[in-house]
């Protein structure tokens, strides 16, 4: 199976995805990570891996990213010969051009237990609601903002004292658990 990974930040997603296609867990190669951010560090992680990177034009839009940008992300994607899309951090919105592209194929992991708390800051919003747990969720992508099917949930609890940095650091140790895992479990499901 071959993965692609669109990022906005860090990379540890793709860190924690890449070092189980290193250890044999996960049974796929990385064939491409794009970002929306040049100065992204998941770039500098997938180039020391030796991985081919792209930076994804967005025409100067901030927090969108326009059609022509997501076409020319599909086709970068479907020349990497890519089975899987994986969303690790990415902060924009996936739209018909992508979806189409890679129908049922594209994952993402999200720092809550959703249906609950979509959208940006997860972890703020539960610590704001006063919950006693939260986690992280991979699921399919749709059109909508975190609106996919469930593929697998992590749970964590919300301590007393938390803040929000401490709890999405742990949040964060949870998603870097819980991707791989996902993505053996798609695979699977694909038969790819």
């Amino acid at each position: 199976m071959r993965l692609g990974i669109l990022g906005s930040g860090s990379g540890s997603n793709m860190q924690a995805i890449l070092d189980g296609v290193a250890d044999g867990s996960i049974p796929a190669t990385i064939a491409l990570v794009l970002s929306d951010n040049p100065q992204g560090y998941i770039l500098e992680r997938a180039k020391k891996a030796g991985i081919p990177t792209g930076v994804i034009d967005c025409r100067g839009f901030k927090s969108k990213c326009p059609e022509e940008a997501q076409e020319e992300t599909a086709a970068a994607l479907k020349a990497a010969g890519v089975d899987l899309v994986c969303l690790a951090g990415f902060m924009r919105l996936v739209r018909a051009p992508l979806l189409e592209a890679f129908p049922d194929r594209i994952i993402n992991i999200h720092p809550a237990l959703l249906p609950a708390f979509p959208g940006l800051q997860a972890w703020k919003q539960a610590l704001e609601a006063g919950v006693a747990e939260t986690g992280c969720t991979v699921h399919y992508v749709d059109g909508g903002v975190d609106t996919g099917p469930s593929i697998l949930q992590g749970r964590v609890p919300v301590l007393v004292g938390d803040t929000p940095e401490s709890l999405h650091e742990r949040i964060l140790a949870e998603e870097h658990r819980i991707y791989p895992e996902a993505i053996r479990m798609v695979a699977k499901s694909l038969k790819l």
